[in-house]
C-alpha cells in the first residue's frame, strides 16, 4: 500500500477523472474537495448562534466570539469554514430562517456557484509618454510598433496603449496634449492592420482619446476613474468596446496621501459593483474589473486585495490585476523599479491563483513563460 498526500490547489476534477470515477461522483467528490473560508461581519447574535448549529449539524463550523450563546452584543462577526457541498446545504437551510439569514443564504448560494477562470491573459503595456515611472515602458511612433510587433510574438493577447502617466503626483496633462501622443501609435497600428492580430486597449479616461483610438481597430477601454464620465460610458456603448472598470481612491495627484478604509474588500466590491451597474444601464456589454493595485492603497491594501481577489468572483465579472512593478514590492524589499520582476511575477501568479484572468504587464515573456508553468503545475 502506498499514501501520498495531495496538495490541495490540484484541478482535482482532473486526478478524480485519472481514477476512473463515474461522472456523477467526480461532481459530488470535487464539492467535498475545497473549503471556503467567509468572514461574516454584523450578523445578527440570534442568526449566529442558529447558523452555528446548523454549520455543525452537517460537518461545518462557524468561529464566533465568546459571549456569543449569551447574545452579550446585539451583533458579531463570524468566521464560516465549509467545504463546496457544505455550503450548497446551508444555502438551502438558511433560507427558511430569520435574523438575516436569508439574505446570507443567497450570499452562499452566489459563493458556491463561481467558478475561477481556465484561461489568463497576458496584457503588455505600452506607454507614449515621458513620465511613465518604468522608464523601460516608453515607446514612440515605430519604436513602439516594434515592440507591439514582439508582445505578440511573446504571447500577449491584449496591448493596452496610454499617453498619460497615472503614477503618484503626476502631473494632469491636457486632452489635446494626450491625443498628440497616442495619435501616431493609433495610426500606425491602423495602418498596419495589427489589430488582426491582437486585441488593443486604451489607457485613457477622456472620451476624445478614447474615441480616436476606437475608431482605429482598439476594442477595450481601460478607465482609471471607473467609468466616472458619462461621455466614457456613452463612447465605449457606440463602439461596442469592453470596459475595464478600476477602483481608485482620490486622484493620482493625492491618492497616495494617507488612503484609508474601514473594509477595503466591501468598499472596492461596492465601488465596482455600482459602476458595472451604470455600465450596462449606457448598454455596454463586456466588462471586466480591476481593483486597482497601487491606486489610493497602502502595501497592507494591497496585499489584501491580492490575497482576497476570490472575493471580487462574486460579481460575475472577469478580474484584470495590474502590480507590474509597482512600489508595493518596493515596499517589501526595498528594490528599484528596474529590479522588481521576480516580485512581479509572484504578485501575478498569486492573483491568477486567487480568481484573476488578465494581467497587465511590462514584461510578457516572462508572464507567459511563467503562467504555463503554474498551469501544468495545477493539473
Amino acid at each position: 500500500m502506498l499514501v501520498e498526500k495531495l496538495n490541495t490547489d490540484i484541478n482535482v476534477k482532473h486526478f478524480l477523472e485519472q481514477l476512473g470515477v463515474d461522472g456523477g461522483g467526480i461532481s459530488i467528490l470535487a464539492s467535498k474537495a475545497k473549503t471556503h473560508i467567509i468572514s461574516i461581519k454584523d450578523l445578527n447574535v440570534g442568526g449566529a448562534n442558529i447558523l452555528k448549529q446548523d454549520a455543525l449539524s452537517i460537518g461545518a463550523d462557524l468561529a464566533v466570539p465568546r459571549g456569543t450563546v449569551l447574545a452579550k452584543t446585539p451583533k458579531v462577526d463570524c468566521l464560516l469554514i465549509a467545504t463546496t457541498a457544505q455550503l450548497q446545504k446551508l444555502s438551502r437551510k438558511e433560507l427558511a430562517q430569520p435574523f438575516g439569514l436569508k439574505e446570507l443564504a443567497s450570499k452562499l448560494k452566489t459563493i458556491v456557484n463561481v467558478n475561477k477562470p481556465d484561461t489568463v491573459e497576458v496584457m503588455g503595456i505600452i506607454n507614449a509618454n515621458d513620465d511613465s515611472f518604468f522608464s523601460g515602458s516608453r515607446f514612440t511612433n515605430e519604436s513602439a510598433i516594434k515592440k507591439i510587433e514582439l508582445m505578440i510574438e511573446e504571447g500577449a493577447s491584449i496591448i493596452d496603449i496610454g499617453g498619460v502617466s497615472s503614477a503618484p503626483n503626476t502631473k494632469s496633462v491636457s486632452v489635446e496634449e494626450e491625443l498628440s501622443r497616442v495619435k501616431p501609435i493609433c495610426n500606425l497600428i491602423q495602418k498596419y492592420k495589427l489589430y488582426e492580430q491582437v486585441t488593443f486597449s486604451i489607457d485613457s479616461f477622456e472620451p476624445e482619446v478614447i474615441e480616436y483610438a476606437l475608431e482605429r481597430g482598439f476594442d477595450i477601454v481601460n478607465d482609471i476613474t471607473g467609468l466616472e464620465n458619462d461621455e466614457v460610458c456613452r463612447v465605449a456603448a457606440k463602439y461596442k468596446a469592453k470596459v475595464v472598470i478600476m477602483h481608485m481612491q482620490g486622484k493620482p495627484e493625492t491618492m497616495q496621501e494617507n488612503p484609508k478604509y474601514t473594509n477595503i474588500l466591501d468598499e472596492v466590491s461596492s465601488f465596482l459593483e455600482s459602476r458595472a451597474s451604470k455600465a450596462k444601464e449606457f448598454g455596454i456589454e463586456e466588462i471586466a474589473l480591476d481593483v486597482g493595485i497601487g491606486f489610493g492603497k497602502t502595501l497592507e491594501d494591497n496585499l489584501m486585495l491580492i490575497k482576497h481577489m476570490e472575493h471580487f468572483l462574486s460579481l460575475g465579472y472577469p478580474l484584470l490585476v495590474g502590480a507590474s512593478r509597482k512600489s508595493m514590492i518596493g515596499h517589501i524589499d526595498n528594490s528599484s523599479v528596474e529590479n522588481r520582476l521576480g516580485g512581479t511575477v509572484a504578485i501575478h501568479l498569486e492573483a491568477v491563483r486567487n480568481g484573476a484572468s488578465i494581467i497587465r504587464v511590462h514584461d510578457v515573456y516572462e508572464h507567459v513563460q511563467a503562467l504555463k508553468l503554474h498551469k501544468a503545475l495545477t493539473l
